[in-house]
């Protein structure tokens, strides 16, 4: 009756005794096997010729009480994922690459010695099957198997499902077991292969070249994003991964292929949260004597035909929100957009410094490095004021100057370019130019980029002289695309997380090696781990000699009015990058109140989004609400500060998980 159900049970719902005891089973039985010359390792193919969908869709007509003759003979293979054993019979499933099959195992047709191995095959084990097809009494197309062979054996078992915060972790860390656990995942992938087949079609047939330009450069153009640095030891000189293939694609344009477009990976080192990874997948392409206009009819032909194509419908869900895709979108200036949302006409506003108070009156602030211009006034209130209201397909048109040193301008009003974003669900989907040609004009803006660089904004372009050499030669009028596949991806699968459709998304190790700790902190460690929430230090004094602290306050305050501050341990739900800002963090907190608490803090050069989620932390909850990057901040959460050695450290102040939401601090 033992081997009535192997399915191991969930990993959260074993000790990790009876874990260390299953994987020791499953290694006796392979050295069992390699004893008796049986190695499944040492077997290197199998004629697989037939599939489960294939086999099921083919027979679906069969009665139950079928001639022998009409028996059709498979092959398969595939992860047996249960086994119900029965006495001289055994049913199980084989899961191969199209979807579960049921199999029926008789010991009088594999042979006595047979079917005793196989009742020792484990949930997991990679096997292969020769038999007939025939339909159970139950109704249920199965194969009746006449040889079964182990082909790899599993050596860990597997979890029976994912479920929670912890376990969507594991999912996106192991997406291996992930895939094998929840076959539902793969259409996400699937649907991605798709597309990506869809687009390169749709331009392949418009007489677009594909190519591959360099991913490692010794400058960092084509987009405003701070780069990952890496060093070459030949050259001995430091590169930069590319955080854009504009560049190089606008050399070939200037070099005479008139279209083309490449797929390929881009590298931004910067925050992670549920729309960015640090390394994602975009498509650019450019088109000699077209404009941003043209770029546009692309866009949505890619994204409605690949939807009707792959999906069958232009209407999908995605973010609680209904789409429609049908061709037609909405097409209209940055400058309508912020008069229709945001109540402001910029284009009854010529002065500069009359646009940045127009701005700050409905609470807009401009980026620190941001000069305070009519443009980027303009630009600073749709995005924190527009954005997050553009659900339907939108076409966002004519963007300032300021923000787009690579456009050209407008021949109707010189502050503003011809360039396009689209908007789909409050997200960005593709960013398009008619593109700069003048090369006096492109020297210009880089000129800009690089002053806004040395203010403090490390994600302006650097001076390409290289590339400005190239536009000498002459450029003709070209309209340029960029599209990011992996938001397009999520759009179509109803994705909420970039995760979701990246096969191995960037993760935070969670196993950093530790230092061997002495015998004294070995023994306190059991109780030091009960305060999870704080990294444990590392053995040994800690060196605080170069620690500068900040002199104590000398006017004291009264009790009455520190009484007045409510301190309470509140618990982090969700943390992620604030759009367009490098340091904001923004933290939706459970209080305590049943109510979420959003508070914004500027600590994202010490912390990833991610590494947070989960912690408990303390915060001040009755300041008054202040608007930052148009986001309400309600509170404020406590850090440590103090300099060493010239430089800031910070510590998010994270204390027992014990603490429950909204404990007050006394």
């Amino acid at each position: 009756m033992a081997q009535m159900n192997q399915n191991p049970a969930p990993a959260e719902e074993m000790t990790q005794q009876e874990y260390s005891e299953l994987v020791a089973i499953r290694r006796q039985k392979l050295a069992d096997l390699q004893q008796a010359g049986k190695d499944p390792f040492h077997i290197t193919k199998w004629p697989q010729a037939d599939f489960a969908a294939e086999v099921k869709e083919n027979f679906q007509d069969l009665p139950e009480d079928a001639a022998p003759e009409d028996h059709r003979q498979v092959c398969m293979a595939g992860r047996m994922m249960s086994k119900r054993v029965m006495g001289k019979a055994s049913f199980a499933d084989l899961r191969d690459t199209t979807g579960d099959i049921q199999m029926y195992v008789k010991r009088d047709d594999v042979g006595a010695d047979v079917y005793q191995e196989f009742k020792k095959f484990d949930i997991g084990d990679i096997v292969g099957v020769r038999g007939f097809v025939f339909r159970t009494k139950m109704g249920e197309i199965s194969v009746h198997v006449t040889e079964v062979v182990l082909l790899s054996k599993s050596l860990l078992p597997l979890p029976e499902k994912f479920h929670g915060l912890k376990d969507q972790e594991t999912r996106y860390r192991q997406r291996y077991v992930d895939l094998i656990v929840n076959p539902e995942v793969r259409r996400a992938f699937e649907v991605r292969s798709r597309f990506i087949r869809y687009m390169r079609r749709y331009l392949d047939e418009r007489d677009y070249m594909e190519v591959e330009t360099p991913v490692l450069n010794t400058i960092a153009g084509g987009a405003a994003a701070r780069p990952f640095i890496t060093h070459h030891n030949t050259l001995d000189i430091d590169m930069y991964m590319r955080i854009a293939t504009e560049l190089p694609l606008k050399r070939l344009i200037i070099g005479g292929i008139d279209r083309v477009y490449e797929i390929g990976r881009i590298f931004r080192n910067e925050g992670m949260d549920p729309k960015h990874n640090p390394e994602f997948t975009t498509v650019e392409l450019y088109q000699a004597y077209a404009d941003f206009h043209t770029m546009m009819d692309i866009a949505e032909g890619i994204l409605s035909g690949a939807a009707k194509e792959i999906l069958g419908t232009y209407q999908v869900e995605w973010q609680g929100e209904q789409v429609d895709l049908t061709p037609g979108w909405r097409r209209l200036t940055m400058v309508d957009a912020v008069r229709e949302y945001a109540g402001v006409d910029f284009a009854a506003i010529t002065d500069d410094a009359e646009a940045v108070a127009a701005a700050k009156a409905i609470g807009v602030e401009l980026a620190d490095a941001a000069e305070k211009t009519w443009g980027n006034a303009l630009y600073a209130c749709f995005d924190q004021k527009v954005e997050e209201k553009l659900v339907q397909p939108a076409f966002i048109t004519m963007y300032p100057v300021e923000v787009s040193p690579l456009t050209k301008r407008s021949p109707e009003d010189p502050r503003l370019t011809e360039r396009f974003e689209l908007f789909i669900c409050r997200s960005e989907l593709a960013n398009a130019y008619s593109e700069l040609n003048d090369p006096i004009d492109q020297r210009q803006r880089f000129e800009k980029q690089v002053e806004q660089r040395e203010r403090g904004d490390e994600e302006t372009e650097m001076m390409d002289e290289d590339f400005l050499t190239a536009m000498e030669y002459g450029m003709p009028p070209t309209g340029g695309m960029g599209m990011g596949i992996d938001r397009c991806v999520m759009l179509l699968t109803g994705s909420s997380s970039i995760r979701d459709v990246i096969l191995f998304p960037t993760m935070k190790p969670i196993d950093k090696p530790q230092p061997a700790q002495k015998p004294a902190a070995a023994a306190a460690a059991p109780a030091a781990a009960v305060n999870d929430a704080v990294p444990a230090a590392e053995s040994g004094p800690i060196d605080f000699s170069k620690v500068e602290i900040e002199p104590l306050f000398t006017e004291f305050v009264d009790f009455d009015t520190f009484s007045k501050s409510d301190f309470r341990a509140v618990k982090i739900k969700e943390c992620t990058a604030v759009p367009k800002s490098k340091k904001l963090l923004k933290f939706v907190l459970d209080d305590g109140t049943g109510t979420d608490r959003v508070i914004l803090s500027g600590i994202h050069d010490y912390y990833e989004p991610e590494e947070l989620v989960g912690k408990t932390a303390i915060a001040i909850v009755n300041l008054p609400p202040r608007k930052m990057m148009g986001i309400d901040s309600c509170g404020m959460l406590i850090s440590a500060v103090h300099q060493e050695d010239g430089h800031e450290g910070l510590h998010l102040l994270m204390v027992d998980p014990h603490i429950p939401a909204g404990a007050k601090l006394y």
